[in-house]
């Protein structure tokens, strides 16, 4: 009898339990401790206000401290040089924000406007990329406080403070540059080798495909970090030509493992001197070694699936350690970098043709207007703060705004509870040095978790620095909570659900354009002959595994939104394993013919082709599948028979989406 009424409570308690895309923000993610990081932020926001209180100007102290939270936030890149840009850069945007937002307070309408007028420009220019949206965030973000708070005077104190306060965040991360130069991106690179090492180890096994994904991530972010600092000429930086070369150079080696992922059971597992040689090969880039080395010990291959593992092995062995490799080289796999002007020409025809730049910018101008007329028209304590929460939750490309507000407001009220103590007995002085020297570690080390913490964690932050600037003390807690509340309000409602996109996901899209692409790399990998056109697959390939990760984004975005765009999205997962099965089989097979495997017929390949387009057209437009072609079914000793059963499973997934 003690069991069902167990068995009843457990039923109970779940059907009472919050809904997981409600609850998925506030699992904290795991990460390790960024100590050094934390340290910096420390040091950045404490020594600031410990200078403007022996100065006499506490003031001062909490807008360079502001200016270095700017800095500690969007200090995020790996690279030395990226991270002078990434610190930089958003800092001209602050101190040009705060500018304006000074210029209108205290002047009604004026300050809805203005501060509408540049929540359009900050929305459009957080579309083009990672620096431009963080640009746009303190763009807003420092306008709506100049707005709102008190500032020192003259016009060009305020900016200036902010910009030194960057400058403290930036000088403490080049501290160490001189001393560990190119090791951040000798480390990325050696991070994609021993997860191509793993991805090995789990050939044949159930792990295979999250082990894929995990090497797809790792890939993502070092030709990031790498061709974010490519110069029009590669023969300026060596150490950025050889690192270049040896992330190209395990590309063939990832597509050797999806063709060791085919090999016949009976054969065995993969023996494991392959992912040893390969991290092996990992501690060389990251120590930066060069110079005559020792073949890899590598068995004598079974078949094609190990003779290509082991030629790529062997070419890759030979690149890390080459000293100076062609510094042209790298164009063959990834193409020519583009001139400056013709970046810059993209960059203008993004902001101002581009859709969902006009979209994302008019979404977060209507918000802020509203959240500034409504502050404008009602006496509320301290409006700014209102604003200041739709800004923060209203940008777009950070994620979906229903669990960002969600998570703002769970974030604010577990922020505030540390506030509380703080400003109620903390005394002005200081004692602010060393309560912000204890609180201000916590923002890198949260910031990892997950937004909501990263919200409590920023908090009290803000708080002890605006509250000297207008010494409200304790009492800025209730307003403090009731203002994020009617912020996170207007973006749930007018940044959420009068958008019609809100309510649907692009995953369908995306996937549609994805198979379209599959096709034209199907249609690539096998018309040309032996050798053929090989960094134009390679780069071909490395593009649809991008897409196919922006779709996944794309999926784990949909299941932190609210039915019904949660419940469609779970609808499509099964077709985005089955396309990424079409093209890890697909580079595969090519690399078993390459090695001595069946060439297939140009039929062969135009029938696959054929079943593809119809899918992706199925998938844009909606349609039911039309029924695959007269052909006979491909023969088992077919080269394209595993190809051809994954394109079945995944028509046979979509048919009921269809």
């Amino acid at each position: 009898m003690a069991r069902p009424i167990r068995t009843a409570r457990r039923s109970r308690a779940a059907r009472l339990a919050p809904p997981g895309w409600l609850t998925a923000g506030l699992r904290p993610a795991r990460a390790p401790v960024p100590w050094a990081a934390a340290a910096r932020a420390s040091v950045a926001l404490a020594a600031p206000l410990a200078v403007g209180t022996a100065a006499g100007r506490p003031g001062y102290g909490a807008l360079v401290s502001m200016g270095a939270l700017s800095g500690v936030i969007g200090d995020t890149a790996d690279a030395y040089r990226m991270r002078v840009f990434n610190i930089a850069v958003p800092q001209l945007f602050g101190a040009l924000g705060v500018l304006l937002g000074a210029l209108v307070f205290h002047e009604g309408w004026t300050a809805v406007v203005a501060l509408t007028l540049i929540a359009l420009v900050s929305g459009m220019i957080s579309s083009i990329g990672a620096v431009a949206s963080v640009s746009g965030l303190l763009l807003l973000l420092n306008a709506v406080v100049g707005a709102g708070l008190p500032l020192p005077s003259p016009w060009w104190l305020p900016p200036l403070l902010l910009l030194a306060g960057g400058g403290v965040v930036l000088a403490l991360t080049l501290l160490a540059w001189p001393l560990r130069g190119g090791t951040p991106e000798r480390a990325v690179v050696a991070g994609t080798y021993r997860a191509v090492a793993e991805l090995l180890e789990a050939t044949g096994s159930p792990g295979y495909d999250a082990r894929r994904q995990a090497l797809t991530q790792s890939l993502n972010h070092s030709y990031d970090l790498l061709l974010a600092r490519r110069a029009r000429r590669h023969g300026r930086s060596r150490t950025l030509v050889r690192l270049l070369a040896q992330l190209n150079a395990v590309i063939p080696v990832v597509e050797a493992a999806s063709a060791a992922q085919l090999r016949p059971s009976d054969l065995g597992p993969l023996p494991a001197a392959y992912p040893a040689a390969v991290r092996s090969l990992a501690d060389a880039v990251e120590a930066g070694r060069a110079g005559p080395a020792p073949a890899p010990e590598l068995p004598v291959p079974a078949g094609p699936s190990t003779r290509a593992l082991h030629e790529a092995i062997g070419h890759a062995a030979t690149v890390v350690r080459e000293d100076q490799p062609d510094p042209y080289a790298a164009d063959d796999r990834l193409g020519r970098p583009a001139g400056l002007h013709e970046r810059a020409r993209r960059t203008a025809r993004a902001l101002l043709l581009s859709g969902a730049s006009w979209r994302y910018g008019l979404r977060l101008a209507l918000c802020i207007g509203l959240a500034q007329v409504l502050v404008s028209v009602i006496a509320v304590p301290r409006s700014y703060w209102v604003t200041l929460t739709v800004t923060f939750v209203m940008k777009p490309d950070f994620g979906s705004v229903f669990s960002r507000a969600v998570l703002r407001a769970f974030g604010t009220a577990a922020g505030l509870l540390i506030a509380m103590p703080v400003l109620a007995e903390v005394p002005h002085g200081w004692w602010d040095v060393p309560v912000m020297a204890v609180l201000a570690p916590l923002i890198p080390i949260l910031s990892a978790k997950g937004y909501a913490f990263q919200t409590a964690a920023i908090t009290p932050v803000i708080l002890m620095l605006s509250d000297l600037l207008n010494h409200q003390g304790f009492h800025l807690v209730l307003p403090r909570l009731v203002d994020s509340l009617i912020g996170c309000a207007i973006s749930l409602l007018a940044g959420y659900l009068l958008w019609p996109e809100s309510w649907h996901t692009r995953i369908g899209d995306r996937l549609a354009e994805a198979v379209a692409d599959t096709a034209s790399y199907v249609s690539l990998a096998f018309t040309t002959g032996p050798g053929g056109d090989e960094p134009g697959r390679a780069r071909y390939r490395r593009r649809l595994y991008r897409d196919l990760s922006t779709v996944r984004s794309e999926f784990q975005r949909a299941l932190t939104e609210p039915p019904p765009v949660g419940t469609r999205a779970q609808a499509w997962w099964p077709l985005v394993i089955a396309v990424e099965r079409i093209v890890d089989t697909t580079t595969a097979t090519r690399v078993r013919v390459e090695h001595g495997a069946p060439v297939p017929s140009r039929a062969e390949v135009a029938a696959i082709t054929r079943e593809l387009s119809d899918l992706a057209q199925a998938l844009r437009t909606g349609a039911a599948l039309p029924a695959p072609g007269p052909q006979a079914p491909l023969p088992p000793d077919c080269a394209l028979f595993r190809v051809h059963h994954e394109v079945r499973a995944a028509r046979a997934v979509a048919a009921p989406t269809g």
